[in-house]
């Protein structure tokens, strides 16, 4: 070809054309290449981007020509391409004519042994950054080689911007689909869940609990809160972090028992497109979604013994692989781990690893059962009132002292949440009603069936309460309206036990 001026801005012209319209790197590069071997005959072509934070070189997309043995995927050290490395360091080109007298250099060996004699490589700078360097090599040397490399300078100044640009695009593409899943994550985690705000106690022993978990959010230090059932360990956790530094990014929780065996990676750390069968696109973990922020482990118990390995390995190294990528990425996160076992006995029965629990146990706070801290079920009482009363649009109950009395001589095994149960209860069946002792100590003595049913069992009252909102929500579960609001549970567990149960929505739908 001539190498002209005119020539040359033609052709450049034409390529900017081309390569303008691509929207992936693959497609990109394949336009490049065409472009270019039509008016250039090379043997091989590539692209490698450069990372200044890792030191490393990777291929901008599947290098196009003969192959020199380099594994495409992979990420190396810029160590490793000697030639690349010459041309980021120095920012100019390199133009060796023969190859054989660089034969000191591993990857011109490599080319050597591919049948190439000769290369070009030409830095790509955008903004005076060098983000890597474009490479011609040939199995005979060309005899225009100087206006060759001349052109083919000019040539990189316009890859550079439009490999950027590909970045840039690929970045926003990625960090859009993340935050569509985020935003997916928040609407779910937030349905039908008492926030923090609303997380009420007057007694002295929640007081110093709060004041230890504030003074613990300053810290960075992971922390195990244990305590029964319903005592409200999950609001104890958003407490930490929303009053720590990381409150500006995401609050991951981790429902543990959800984890079977063979979602728990893909669900924790991702996956990559292609990983396995209906894996279309690339699936952003619980973890890396926590990047800057906190990740809540709760029901940690309940994690199989073969899964804790996994677990402890990405908590110590704090990296991981998404499934399908061996690309290791580090994260960022503070470690929040619940459970309502005992695992100190379950580090004796073989259920739980113990260097496991050291490294979630770095402080500890114990929430006590509500039996232990009655003074709190007056406050609770009126503040879940207020709350429902302005969900539902309905008149709340009344309480006499008496009523509230009997609240507090009771047991509560299932702690806050069942006394916010009954309250949704009450609301559902006994609007504006005044309740006395009696009535309380009917509704608990019968499992908190209103009908005060004889022998009827928790799980049969469960199941008749859950049936009695559906009714009243004409199967509708979630939004502020739903069933799940109502019952002040999460969706997802309201899924759980309509499962449990056997109930269908769809059913109170078409009644």
């Amino acid at each position: 070809m001539n190498w002209d001026a005119a020539s040359r801005y033609r052709l450049l012209l034409q390529i900017n054309n081309v390569i303008v319209r691509e929207t992936t790197r693959d497609a990109l590069f394949r336009a490049l290449s065409r472009e270019i071997r039509e008016n250039l005959e090379y043997d091989r072509f590539s692209i490698n981007l450069y990372s200044e934070d890792t030191e490393s070189l990777s291929y901008f997309a599947t290098a196009e020509g003969v192959s020199t043995g380099e594994l495409e995927k992979t990420e190396r050290p810029i160590g490793k391409g000697a030639i690349a490395n010459a041309v980021i360091r120095t920012r100019k080109p390199l133009i060796i004519a023969n190859l054989s007298t660089y034969d000191y250099w591993e990857s011109a060996r490599s080319m050597i042994a591919a049948g190439l004699t000769a290369t070009m490589a030409f830095p790509l700078i955008v903004r005076d950054k060098v983000i890597g360097s474009m490479h011609f090599s040939f199995r005979e040397t060309p005899p225009d080689m100087d206006d060759l490399a001349h052109f083919l300078e000019e040539l990189a100044s316009q890859v550079a911007i439009a490999v950027d640009n590909m970045l840039a695009y690929t970045r926003l593409k990625v960090e859009n689909r993340n935050l569509h899943r985020q935003n997916e994550f928040l609407l779910v985690e937030s349905d039908g869940m008492l926030s923090v705000e609303n997380f009420f106690f007057a007694s002295q022993q929640m007081n110093a609990i709060m004041r230890q978990a504030k003074l613990i959010a300053e810290t960075d230090a992971s922390v195990l809160i244990t305590g029964e059932t319903g005592t409200g360990k999950d609001q104890v956790a958003r407490f930490i972090h929303n009053m720590s530094n990381r409150r500006d990014s995401l609050f991951v929780k981790v429902n543990c028992p959800a984890l079977t065996p063979t979602l728990f990676e893909s669900e924790l750390f991702g996956h990559a497109k292609g990983a396995f069968t209906g894996a279309d696109r690339q699936r952003v973990g619980r973890f890396e979604m926590a990047q800057g922020g906190t990740v809540f482990l709760d029901e940690i118990g309940e994690i199989p013994i073969p899964l804790q390995a996994k677990l402890l390995n990405v908590l110590q190294d704090k990296t991981f692989e998404r499934v399908g990528d061996s690309k290791s990425i580090a994260i960022d996160f503070r470690l929040l781990a619940a459970t309502n076992q005992n695992l100190d006995n379950a580090i004796k029965a073989g259920t739980f690893r113990s260097d496991l629990f050291y490294r979630l146990n770095a402080i500890a706070i114990h929430l006590p059962p509500l039996r232990e801290r009655t003074e709190d079920i007056p406050l609770l009482v009126e503040r879940l009132c207020e709350m429902q009363a302005l969900q539902t649009h309905r008149p709340a109950p009344r309480f006499t002292i008496s009523a509230l009395e009997a609240m507090r001589h009771y047991s509560w095994p299932g702690n806050v949440r069942e006394l916010k149960n009954l309250v949704n209860r009450l609301f559902i069946l006994r609007p504006g009603d005044l309740i006395t002792d009696l009535d309380v100590r009917s509704i608990l003595d019968s499992g908190g069936n209103l009908d005060s049913a004889a022998g009827v069992t928790l799980a049969q009252t469960e199941k008749l309460h859950i049936q009695r909102t559906l009714v009243l929500t004409k199967g509708q579960i979630s939004g502020a309206k739903g069933a799940a609001a109502i019952l002040g549970i999460p969706r997802t567990t309201l899924q759980y036990r309509l499962k449990k149960h056997g109930l269908d929505p769809e059913d109170f739908r078409k009644a």
